[in-house]
């Protein structure tokens, strides 16, 4: 999959808190609050942590007084959730800051501010050089979110990127973002501290902490409770999670988590994101193995077929070795759903390099991936050791050879579905005819078929595939099993 990458591509999101599966009202405030609440407008970029982070964001600002707005016009505070992670996320966030610039000329007072990762980074950019904006909030200062809009209402700079050691929001109840309250994002921990060389992750958002298991589980019941049915657990790398429990020094693992999840009852679905293969472990196999509510699908990011690239990657992990993960699973789960990320273009990358990374994409039989090329962030260990030398025209046809490789492979992996009946998650209506509904199945396929009578969002039924594309599954409701 290109350019529409729920995990890393730059995709814009405006968060709609007051949107819990009904109607949404735009000028509705809270029952009893008056008309005198302030609104606030918000976009987030990038990966599933950053619209994770923006629900946090809402609640956060909810709590003391502001309700939200689609409409930026109309907005006291706008603000937008950014990406670190490619050159062109940073560009798009700098071309809507201009956007909000206009918006705040023909509105005085109104207060622009940028969270997450670029806050960090260009702190000193956005507020004293560009002057753009008038406040500027790291990853791990969302709390402190009011006391910075009222410093910058009062005309001095709002800044907070200080990165913490233990902060994970695990008291916050995040406002939820899916209008059809079927699907929601459960962050179990933050941070990073892998250190591949291309990645900006450790830097914007500090060092691996994970949330304590039991509000996790808490979260989750309540999610299930309000009429949600899957859930997805989300970390940098959720294979490392790990909390102890300070009453009685008990270790919770990734895997033991995962089943107290799934644990919450049968009918409530759960994914995970993202995995580093160096981390997942038999259990966390045994445990999509043996529970059918944990659906068959893995996210496991290559990064290159090489192994000279991926030790300059830093990425700890061989060629020989990742195949051999990509063995295990099928070998444990063998209808399990592999996913990927691949970089194109990575520095010194040869054209012989660039093949492996080709070889081991038909190796391993990737549904789909996330396929970029490859960008230099500043402050990263390869722009700091490692020459970006591969020309930009040779990281092109490089990309659209992935590209066109996982096409035909995501083409072959759907096609050997047709006939295959599977269990569905009815997401809400396809948004290329109203008459079908979509939703995935356990592979993380999306699946459209015909609407039937009294079957609505959050339902489960059973689908049969007729026809595929390379992205889409195709079929029909039926009574097989």
């Amino acid at each position: 999959m290109y350019n529409d990458n729920p995990t890393l591509e730059t995709v814009p999101k405006v968060i709609d808190p007051n949107r819990q599966g009904e109607v949404y009202d735009d000028t509705a405030g809270k029952p009893g609050d008056g008309s005198d609440r302030k609104k606030f407008y918000i976009e987030s970029y990038g990966c599933q942590m950053n619209f994770s982070d923006s629900e946090i964001v809402a609640s956060v600002l909810s709590d003391v007084g502001f309700d939200s707005t689609r409409n930026m016009e109309e907005a006291d505070l706008i603000l937008i959730n950014t990406c670190s992670i490619r050159e062109k996320a940073e560009d798009t966030v700098r071309k809507r800051l201009r956007i909000f610039d206009k918006v705040k000329q023909q509105k005085p007072g109104t207060l622009v501010g940028v969270l997450g990762c670029m806050a960090e980074r260009l702190k000193t950019k956005l507020l004293d050089e560009e002057k753009l904006v008038d406040l500027v909030v790291g990853p791990d200062a969302y709390r402190d979110l009011p006391k910075l809009v009222q410093t910058a209402d009062s005309g001095q700079k709002a800044v907070n990127v200080f990165l913490s050691r233990e902060e994970t929001y695990a008291d916050i109840n995040p406002m939820r973002l899916d209008s059809s309250g079927v699907t929601a994002f459960i962050s179990i921990m933050r941070g990073c501290d892998n250190m591949c060389s291309f990645c900006v992750v450790p830097f914007t958002r500090g060092r691996e902490r994970s949330r304590n298991a039991f509000t996790i589980v808490a979260e989750a019941t309540q999610l299930y409770e309000k009429g949600y049915r899957e859930v997805t657990l989300l970390g940098q790398n959720v294979d490392s999670y790990k909390w102890t429990n300070p009453e009685n020094e008990e270790v919770f693992s990734f895997a033991r988590i995962l089943k107290m999840v799934a644990d919450v009852h049968p009918d409530l679905r759960v994914r995970f994101s993202t995995s580093h293969p160096k981390d997942i472990t038999d259990d966390v196999l045994y445990a999509i193995r043996d529970y059918d509510n944990i659906c068959n699908y893995i996210h496991l990011p290559v990064q290159s077929g090489n192994s000279r690239v991926l030790d300059l990657m830093n990425r700890t992990y061989t060629r020989e070795w990742y195949m051999d993960k990509v063995k295990r699973i099928y070998e444990v789960i063998p209808d399990c759903a592999i996913s990927s990320d691949m970089i194109a273009g990575f520095c010194t990358e040869t054209e012989e390099e660039h093949r492996e990374t080709l070889s081991i994409m038909e190796f391993s039989k990737y549904s789909m991936s996330y396929m970029f090329m490859y960008s230099e962030r500043p402050g990263t260990l390869a722009e700091r050791k490692y020459e970006d030398d591969v020309p930009e025209a040779v990281k092109k046809r490089r990309l659209q050879e992935i590209i066109q490789l996982q096409n035909e492979i995501s083409l072959k992996h759907n096609q050997a579905d047709v006939g295959k009946t599977f269990k569905v998650l009815i997401e809400g209506d396809s948004k290329k005819d109203k008459n079908d509904f979509k939703g995935r199945n356990s592979q993380n396929k999306m699946i459209v078929f015909p609407k039937k009578p009294g079957l609505k969002p959050g339902d489960y039924t059973h689908v049969k595939v007729r026809e595929v594309t390379s992205a889409t599954l195709i079929g029909e409701i039926s009574s097989e099993v």
